[in-house]
């Protein structure tokens, strides 16, 4: 019995594509973003643009990582540099909040939420936690992409 590196690559990029592509339509594609009618207009279109992006960028990730034929190992590998800028961005801003007067919540969208774990304390924000959780996962899939 032989353990399928690849597969296993393969399944983790397709999770880590998922939460980019599919999660921000369910997160984003609401009434706390947008179709928020304390948000500017402007601000709408833009995170619409974004959703649309992301979904398009999904798909072509996906087919990186599930067509049949040549150079699979480097079609992850293009996969994993897509999820890389989605996340690495996501962490940019986080970190620019400052700069740029951000927040990573609103007061009428997606609180933090008590930290799961009981040797943590405090409140966790929902997208950092669930980006951090994706970084993970493509951590996992670069791993088992150097391993196949």
């Amino acid at each position: 019995m032989s353990f399928d590196h690849l597969l296993v690559a393969r399944i983790l990029f397709t999770l880590m594509t998922l939460g980019y592509a599919a999660a921000t339509v369910i997160a984003d594609f609401n009434k706390t973003h947008a179709t928020n009618p304390q948000w500017t207009p402007h601000a709408r279109f833009h995170v619409v643009w974004q959703i649309c992006s992301y979904v398009g960028f999904g798909l072509l990730s996906l087919a990186l990582i599930w067509w049949p034929g040549p150079l699979a190992i480097e079609r992850l590998y293009l996969a994993a540099i897509m999820g890389a800028i989605v996340y690495a961005a996501f962490f940019v801003a986080v970190l620019a909040m400052p700069i740029y007067g951000g927040r990573a919540y609103d007061a009428n969208g997606y609180q933090p939420f008590a930290a799961p774990v009981p040797i943590f304390t405090g409140r966790w924000d929902v997208n950092i936690t669930a980006f951090s959780v994706q970084l993970v996962i493509w951590v996992a899939g670069l791993t088992a992409t150097l391993a196949g």
